[in-house]
């Protein structure tokens, strides 16, 4: 593993990170996608390149950097480097680290102590006054971490600061399950001084520490036994591994070695070390929780963009795996679709970019509007997104809720055709809402598995946004969700019969209606209206096509969705078919 390490003049001003395999990365002091100086103004915005070969790394000097990079101080516009070289560029060091771990099995330990969570307990504090500083400043180093890398290096910088007998410390992340012959995940580590060489942390004693979930001190050289303190030589003659706690964090562990004195010294009593091993265990605990709550509020967020707070907060309470198993209930389900795509698709084929944000901005439209309702996001299937609710808890009113998340979503899209700054000018939205019995869960294969909806009541949910393309309704209801909002007996939401039809492929007729905004709200589709409309349907339905004709045609013009009626009586020749049931047979699907 190689790391760049970078020190500026000042104390403070200084990083290292893990140079990644088969990737360019662009160093300057505020490059657009690559790692940044900020403290030096003699590197320009984007100044060099490094790149990963094998050992080493090949650095490029970019043409528009303005100041030189200096190898082996000669400015050099283009070089390799290995691991110990370095070059530098304006007042900051840049320096190539090779790190390793080895498995430590060919190192001599005088002995190997274990402690267990609660023996750690019991030992006391070391240094409590200056170890408190350190704690002191915590939670600011935290704060500004964005990744786990990022607290991982935090952790390092702590554990060097709070034990100035300590040379290097590594924040190592594994398998879980890990063994001897495993690589690590991740390693972040530091050195407290230049000369302590290739760090190469004990993968035995790590194994063997998260393995064990126990604390391991690791002492190398003879000791006197006439001396109850440790006789230390070397460049490095102890190191001990801290395993962090919970679910979130297994496989993680903070690893410390260091050198007590000068050689030969006698400087430090097994007290000490166990002191350092319970302050350990302390930032352990503290950034396995920082983690624990980090993977939470992240999980949270994830569940945010498909789930509504009430739902999030029955996942929450029930746990997890209880709450997605599939489980039969009555569900609504919402089908929504944008109109107009495939024109726009085609007008802006030299833009795809302008095209896929104004798609994204039309499915937030959509999601925001079934999340803000309690309902659940199924799936996303191009520039239609499937909502449903009745999962995970029963929804007492029934399908009204959905209905109120499709009247909030038209009613966005029609304002976005009066403003044309807006995305989602240009767009249209079909919307069809069904409510009957499906499996709802946790749903899908071993390969992926996914919280959706399964049975017939889902395709007619899609089968009714797709007939209101024929039907000339922005939104279409299945007649049990209309059963509800008439129920409901106010203007809050408003539908009307729209036809009784048999779609493609199913051998059972139904009654459809269109789901109408509050009166209050859009007054193209008066009360007056609804119930013209409704008496020219049922006239229609017995066989009085004239009759349906005359008060179809009293309609105000602007209400474009009679002409599916009209246009099919002018089709039959303005008599129903000898075998007329009332019942009109969709061509579409």
């Amino acid at each position: 593993m190689m790391e760049l390490m970078v020190n500026g003049p000042e104390a403070n001003q200084q990083w290292r990170r893990e140079i990644p395999a088969g990737e360019v990365i662009r160093i300057g002091r505020a490059p657009r996608n690559g790692w940044a100086v900020p403290w030096d103004l003699l590197i320009s915005r984007e100044h060099c390149e490094i790149t990963l070969k094998g050992q080493s790394i090949g650095v490029k000097r970019l043409d528009a950097a303005r100041n030189p990079v200096y190898f082996q101080e000669v400015d050099t516009r283009e070089f390799n480097i290995s691991a110990g070289q370095g070059f530098r560029i304006g007042q900051t060091m840049f320096q190539l680290v090779s790190v390793g771990v080895s498995d430590g099995l060919s190192a001599s330990h005088l002995e190997e102590q274990s402690f267990g969570p609660d023996q750690l307990k019991q030992f006391k504090f070391q240094n409590a006054e200056e170890r408190l500083d350190v704690l002191a400043k915590l939670p600011e180093a935290i704060s500004a971490t964005r990744t786990d890398k990022e607290l991982a290096q935090a952790a390092v910088k702590v554990m060097l600061d709070a034990m100035p007998h300590s040379r290097a410390a590594a924040c190592v992340r594994y398998p879980p399950n890990m063994s001897v012959d495993d690589e690590p995940l991740m390693m972040q580590w530091d050195s407290r001084d230049d000369d302590i060489g290739r760090f190469n942390p004990s993968r035995r004693l790590i194994a063997a520490a998260i393995e064990r979930s126990e604390g391991i001190l690791h002492i190398w050289q003879d000791t006197d036994d006439s001396n109850p303190a440790f006789t230390v030589t070397g460049n490095l003659d102890w190191a001990f591994c801290i395993p962090f706690k919970g679910e979130h964090s297994r496989g993680w562990a903070l690893y410390v070695s260091g050198q007590f004195g000068s050689p030969g010294a006698t400087s430090v009593s097994e007290t000490d070390l166990k002191g350092d091993l319970r302050f350990t265990e302390l930032i352990c605990d503290l950034i396995g929780s920082i983690r624990h709550v980090k993977t939470l509020e992240c999980q949270q967020a994830g569940l945010a963009q498909f789930f509504s707070p009430a739902v999030i907060e029955a996942v929450r309470t029930a746990g997890t795996e209880d709450i997605l198993e599939p489980r039969e209930k009555d569900i609504t389900v919402l089908f929504c679709d944008v109109r107009g795509f495939s024109k726009k698709s085609e007008e802006a084929k030299d833009n795809l970019r302008e095209l896929l944000d104004r798609v994204s901005e039309a499915l937030g439209v959509m999601t925001a509007g079934i999340i803000r309702y309690d309902g659940v996001i199924a799936d996303f299937q191009g520039d239609a997104a499937l909502g449903f609710w009745g999962w995970p808890s029963d929804n007492e009113e029934g399908p009204v809720a959905a209905c109120r998340a499709a009247i909030h979503i038209h009613q966005a899209f029609r304002r976005a055709m009066t403003m044309p700054e807006s995305p989602l000018c240009g767009f249209t939205v079909g919307i069809g809402i069904s409510h009957g019995r499906a499996i709802a869960g946790r749903i899908g294969t071993t390969e992926q598995i996914k919280v959706g909806a399964f049975g017939p009541v889902v395709n007619m949910g899609a089968r009714l946004e797709t007939m209101s393309k024929q039907l000339r309704a922005s939104i279409v209801i299945d007649e049990v969700t209309a059963s509800y909002v008439k129920k409901l007996n106010n203007d809050d939401l408003r539908c009307r019969k729209l036809a009784r039809v048999r779609p493609v492929g199913m051998n059972t007729d139904m009654t459809v209606f269109e789901l109408l905004p509050p009166h209050s709200v859009d007054d193209t589709v008066s009360n007056e209206s609804i119930i013209l409309y409704e008496n020219a349907v049922d006239a229609l339905i017995d066989g009085n096509w004239k009759t349906s004709m005359e008060l179809l045609n009293g309609l105000p013009v602007e209400d474009r969705t009679k002409d599916f009626l009209t246009i099919h009586i002018a089709q039959n020749g303005y008599e129903p078919p000898s075998d007329w049931a009332g019942v009109i047979h969709m061509t579409q699907k």
